[in-house]
């Protein structure tokens, strides 16, 4: 890399849209007017703004490589970056990888506008307060020095304390001498200080622009697209998190033929998220799914796999991606699985991927009896996958086994449970060892929920919220209340191995979690139907005094362990 200085003026007025472009690897602008007008008062008081990264893209390869527009004037209703047109250029250009920003803040402040709602839509420029006088607070650093502002206009209710210039204004003249003669017949009427502190705000304002080599820039001439992404990924880590998703979706956007490959999985992405309760999908797994049920790519997460031809093939099958993806995640959402016990989104691709190959339109609301029973066997799957951790480590390759496996079958009725067992080496059961495990589970922990869930078969779970909830009440197992219970210090440490496990926890609806509170169980499950124990795996004793704690726990052990056992939905 080669390290080079420039004036602000110089890429703005000469160089931004002409020979300096944005590659489709990079996001959208999102800064707001606040971040601009602190970039531009970064810029006036002496602050640093970093270094800017440059990929110089040589002349011969400009066709190679999709470039977009700097956006001058910003639009929150529409903040998309239009596809620039490089035919006409016939010298090398630059990419901008780091610094995308803060290069368009400085074209929106110097030469645009920002368009946002508040309270209605407002169309405003940059504009500089003449009548401020620059003074760092020193107690406060995050105050601005000077005083920039978004507005619509330069009217102001306070002439005695604002002159607002706007700050592209600053642009018509090569010289500051004449940028003060311009603004002296607006002035007459300020006092001698007044002119002063304008005069000084103009003079520096135009130094910042025009005089200092403020974008100081690191040049990568390297065309190999591979290593450029990662240099990429290097320099914008940080800033807000970039995940490689980022990368692959942009380079998406700018192959896909007649869709917005960004528009299109990111709305599908919030879609699906709304489907029951709510879900947390990324948009790594539309992703990532779009490249397993496009059955001929590879699953792994590489710029090559995003080449033109792929990207197409993709798009080609997207209607199909989005309506299975859809279906599987209203199927399981029907099972009682949420975002908080599908600990591995992963697990629910090859089920997609079935009903691809299925391709039966009415089997999430059929009630025939095989339909039915292939819902309980692609749910008793997917249990024994998210419980067993099968996709843990190399989940690229467990998927692609799987995925292999259902497509060497000719036929597709019933899922493939049994093979697939096989392939991930796992049984469609517990061991002992696996039972005593996951009763040593804690609350609110990963796989937490999920267990919770399966002790409740018949639970209608659509549209419910439900919570986990301590049995006996988790304030009661403070070390000081043990004691005034008169529990000696073994009795202690017993109380307080199980009380956070899931031997001490059920799912409570919400309303109903509120109404028990830190009620004390005894006495709360005085006030419950008769299907109450049932319905939440509780032993039934003849007592249940916070005294009888840990008979409960070894009665509910037993309990759980034969539901467990005997999971057939």
């Amino acid at each position: 890399m080669s390290f080079e200085s420039r004036r602000i003026s110089d890429i703005i007025t000469d160089e931004i849209n002409r020979t300096i472009f944005l590659p489709s690897i990079q996001r959208e602008f999102v800064w707001d007017t606040n971040a601009i007008e602190k970039l531009f008062d970064s810029i006036m008081g002496d602050y640093p703004i970093s270094s800017f990264l440059f990929w110089k893209i040589k002349e011969d390869n400009i066709k190679d490589w999709d470039s977009y527009e700097f956006i001058r004037d910003f639009d929150k209703d529409s903040p998309h970056n239009k596809e620039a047109n490089v035919s006409g250029i016939h010298k090398d250009i630059y990419l901008v990888l780091d610094g995308q920003q803060r290069l368009t803040s400085l074209f929106i402040g110097l030469k645009g506008s920002y368009r946002y709602f508040y309270y209605r839509w407002r169309k405003t420029k940059l504009y500089l307060n003449l009548l401020k006088t620059a003074k760092r607070n020193e107690e406060n650093p995050e105050e601005l020095t000077y005083q920039f502002q978004f507005r619509e206009n330069a009217t102001t209710d306070n002439p005695d304390k604002e002159y607002w210039y706007e700050v592209g204004r600053i642009l018509n003249f090569e010289e500051s001498v004449y940028a003060k003669k311009d603004l002296k017949a607006e002035v007459l009427h300020f006092s001698e200080e007044q002119k002063e502190n304008a005069e000084l705000l103009i003079d520096r304002l135009h130094t910042k622009i025009f005089i200092s080599k403020l974008i100081n820039f690191y040049e990568e001439k390297s065309q190999d697209y591979d290593k450029v992404v990662e240099v990429f990924i290097r320099a914008n880590t940080a800033g807000k998190k970039l995940d490689y998703s980022d990368i692959l979706l942009s380079t998406a956007t700018a192959k896909w033929k007649t869709l917005n490959a960004r528009e299109e999985i990111q709305n599908f992405t919030d879609e699906i998220n709304k489907i029951g309760v709510g879900y947390e999908f990324e948009k790594d797994f539309v992703l990532k799914g779009c490249l397993y049920l496009t059955e001929t790519l590879p699953i792994q997460y590489k710029v090559k796999t995003f080449s033109k031809g792929n990207l197409e093939l993709i798009e080609n099958n997207w209607d199909t991606i989005k309506t299975n993806i859809d279906t599987t995640i209203r199927l399981v959402s029907k099972f009682g699985f949420s975002n908080k016990n599908i600990v591995a989104t992963a697990a629910l691709l090859p089920i997609a991927f079935y009903l691809m190959k299925l391709n039966k339109k009415n089997l999430l609301a059929s009630s025939n009896a095989e339909d039915v029973e292939n819902q309980n066997i692609i749910q008793k799957w997917l249990i024994f996958a998210l419980i067993k951790n099968v996709f843990g480590g190399s989940s690229d390759t467990t998927l692609k086994n799987l995925r292999d496996d259902m497509l060497s079958k000719q036929l597709f009725s019933q899922f493939p449970a049994e093979s697939l067992y096989k392939i991930l080496n796992i049984e469609p059961a517990f061991s002992q060892t696996e039972l005593e495990n996951i009763m040593t589970f804690q609350y609110k922990t990963k796989y937490s929920y999920l267990v919770l869930s399966l002790l409740y078969p018949g639970r209608d779970w659509k549209d419910r919220v439900f919570h986990e909830d301590h049995i006996f009440p988790q304030t009661e197992f403070q070390t000081k209340k043990l004691k005034a219970r008169g529990y000696d210090l073994l009795r202690i440490a017993e109380y307080q191995k199980y009380y956070n496990t899931i031997l001490n926890l059920e799912l409570l609806d919400d309303s109903e979690n509120i109404i028990k509170s830190s009620t004390d169980f005894a006495e709360w499950i005085s006030t419950r139907d008769e299907n109450f124990k049932d319905r939440h795996t509780i032993p039934r004793l003849e007592s249940y005094s916070f005294d009888n704690f840990l008979l409960f726990i070894q009665e509910r052990q037993k309990l759980i362990s034969s539901k467990l056992n005997s999971i057939v939905i």
